[in-house]
């Protein structure tokens, strides 16, 4: 967005973080918006409420799969920035990947993409988005 007088910039833009869930039919199951967006990625997403909800059990996170009795353990998919918990899943280092590392990366980011597609998805439906706002 177009940055306001007398805040900080970068390359004379102002940005907001914008963290979100979607589930993979694109559809946006939770959504963040509001932190500057000088903000580390891992500080954002340790201080939102779906973190909270996550770590205290208290998400309401589905874990059986449709027509099914078994429970299911859910994941969240992220990259670099986000810690390493029980749920959530984020690539190998690409310092040293075995091919077995690799491949499970490559899968990962195959499933990181269906949030990049429903942002453009989101894009191209509401093209405010795909410009600078006032």
């Amino acid at each position: 967005m177009k940055k306001p007088p007398n805040s900080c910039s970068y390359k004379g833009f102002h940005s907001i973080v914008l963290m979100a869930v979607a589930d993979a039919g694109y559809k946006f199951l939770y959504v963040d918006v509001g932190v500057e967006g000088g903000a580390s990625v891992g500080g954002t997403w340790s201080n939102c409420s779906l973190h909270d909800a996550v770590e205290g059990h208290r998400a309401g996170v589905p874990q059986l799969l449709p027509d099914d009795d078994k429970p299911v353990p859910y994941n969240f998919v992220g990259d670099d920035p986000f810690a390493l918990r029980t749920w959530m899943m984020k690539p190998f280092s690409h310092r040293s990947q075995v091919q077995r590392e690799r491949i499970y990366s490559y899968r990962l980011s195959r499933a990181h993409r269906v949030l990049e597609n429903a942002f453009g998805v989101l894009s191209h439906r509401f093209h405010c988005f795909l410009t600078t706002m006032q």
